[in-house]
C-alpha cells in the first residue's frame, strides 16, 4: 500500500494553453458495446485487483461484468499525469485538482454525459458542482475520492491538539520545552503556497485573502515571506508517504502536513500520532476520473465511470487509500472500511477544506501557477 502525490515541480503553467491538433470527440450520447479494453492513468493504490491484498479488487468484477480488460499506468505526479494524457494513449485519468483544470484547459480531456451514468445520482452533492473540474456549464468527469491536507503530530510532544498551523510557520518553543526548528515538515509541492495562504487569511485579516488559490501581487508577497521564514525550520520538505511516516518514527519529527493514510499507519503501527484540521481550516484534494479528448475506448470508460461510483468500490477504495468516498453511502456497511472509516479519515472536514485548483492569473488579477512553480524552488532550494 503506497501513496505519492507528489507535487510538480518545475511544471510551466503555460502548458495550459498550448494548442491542439486533434478536437475532441463528439460527447457520447449512449453507451455502445465494450471495445473490450480500458486504459487507465491512476495513482498508486487507486485500481487495485488483489495484486497487493487479495481483499482488495475492484477490477476483476469490473471485466467479468462488461468485457472491458483494465490496464494501469500508475504516475507517482499530477506532472507526470498531465504529461502521460498530452502523449495520449490513455482512455482515463483520475487527476486531483492540481491538474484537472490544466487538463481541461489543455483539451487534454472532453466534457462527460453524466446522464449515461446512472450512479451520478449517488455522488455527494457537494462535489458534483466542484469548480476543478466544471468548467463553463461543462462537467469533465467524475468525483473518485477526497481528503483534507490535515495537521499531523506527535502525542507525546502535544499533549492536547495543536489547534493552528503556526506550530509550522513560525519558530517557537512546543509543549516539550524545545524549539520547532528541524522538527517539523512541509509539502514539497508549489499547492503548498495555498497553505501558507490560507493561515495568512486567518492571521493576517489585513491581507483581505479571499481564495487561497487567487492572490494578488501584496497577498503574494506576503506568503514568500513566510514560506522563506519557514525555511529554517523545516527537517524536510515531503512528498514520500512512507518517507514522511518513517521521519515521524526515527526522524524526530513531531508536526507536519500531511494525508489520513500515513496518520492510519502509523497509528496502527502503535506510534504516537494524531491529527486534526486546525482551526485556520486546511486544503485538501479530491480526485476526478477524467476522459482523455481522445479516448479509444470510451464505451468501457463511461462503464468504468459509474461502476467506480458503485457502494462497495467506493468504500473498499477509502479503506486501501485512506481517502473519504465521493459517495457518502459508502461510508455506512462497508466491511473494510468499518463504521468509523470514513470519520477516521477526516469526512466531518469538508466544509474547513480549500480543496486544490490550479491557480490561474484570470486576466492579470492574480499570480500564476508558473510563478508558484519557480518561487517555491527557490525557497525550498534557499533563495
Amino acid at each position: 500500500m503506497y501513496i505519492h502525490k507528489s507535487a510538480f515541480a518545475g511544471f510551466s503553467f503555460a502548458f495550459l494553453f498550448v494548442s491542439v491538433s486533434a478536437h475532441a470527440a463528439e460527447t457520447l450520447k449512449a453507451i455502445g458495446e465494450s471495445e473490450g479494453r480500458l486504459d487507465i492513468v491512476a495513482w498508486p493504490g487507486y485500481i487495485e485487483r488483489g495484486e497487493s491484498d487479495k481483499a482488495y479488487d475492484w477490477v476483476t468484477g469490473f471485466e467479468k461484468e462488461t468485457g472491458c480488460k483494465v490496464s494501469v499506468k500508475t504516475a507517482a505526479t499530477s506532472d507526470e499525469m498531465v504529461s502521460l494524457m498530452a502523449k495520449g494513449g490513455y482512455d482515463l485519468v483520475t487527476a486531483s485538482g492540481d491538474a484537472s483544470l490544466r487538463l481541461i484547459a489543455g483539451k487534454r480531456v472532453q466534457p462527460i454525459n453524466i446522464d449515461l451514468i446512472d450512479n451520478w445520482a449517488n455522488v455527494d452533492p457537494r462535489l458534483k458542482q466542484g469548480d476543478w473540474f466544471n468548467v463553463d456549464g461543462k462537467v469533465y468527469g467524475t468525483p473518485y475520492q477526497w481528503g483534507p491536507n490535515q495537521l499531523m503530530y506527535n502525542t507525546e510532544v502535544f499533549k492536547t491538539a495543536p489547534t493552528s498551523w503556526r506550530v509550522v510557520f513560525e519558530a517557537q518553543t512546543l509543549p516539550d520545552g524545545k524549539p520547532n526548528k528541524g522538527r517539523v515538515q512541509a509539502y514539497d509541492g508549489p499547492i503548498y503556497l495555498a497553505d501558507a495562504a490560507l493561515y495568512l487569511k486567518a492571521t493576517r485579516p489585513d491581507l483581505k485573502i479571499q481564495d487561497p488559490y487567487e492572490l494578488n501581487e501584496e497577498q503574494y508577497a506576503a506568503v514568500l515571506d513566510l514560506l522563506r521564514r519557514q525555511r529554517d525550520l523545516i527537517h524536510r520538505y515531503w512528498h514520500d508517504a512512507t518517507v514522511q511516516m518513517s521521519d515521524m518514527k526515527n526522524e524526530g519529527v513531531v508536526a507536519t502536513s500531511s494525508w489520513s493514510y500515513m496518520v492510519n499507519g502509523l497509528k496502527a503501527e502503535k506510534q504516537p500520532v494524531a491529527s486534526v484540521v486546525p482551526k485556520e481550516g486546511a486544503t485538501g484534494w479530491a480526485d476526478t476520473t477524467m476522459l482523455h479528448a481522445e479516448a479509444k475506448h470510451t464505451n468501457c470508460a463511461y462503464k468504468w465511470m459509474n461502476w467506480s461510483l458503485e457502494k462497495k468500490v467506493q468504500g473498499d477504495v477509502a479503506a486501501w487509500f485512506g481517502s473519504i468516498p465521493a459517495v457518502p453511502a459508502a461510508c455506512q456497511g462497508s466491511e473494510l472500511l468499518g463504521e468509523q472509516g470514513c470519520q477516521l479519515n477526516g469526512s466531518e472536514s469538508f466544509e474547513k477544506i480549500a480543496f486544490w485548483k490550479t491557480p490561474q492569473s484570470k486576466g492579470g488579477q492574480f499570480v500564476p501557477y508558473s510563478r508558484w512553480t519557480q518561487d517555491y524552488i527557490a525557497i525550498m532550494g534557499g533563495r
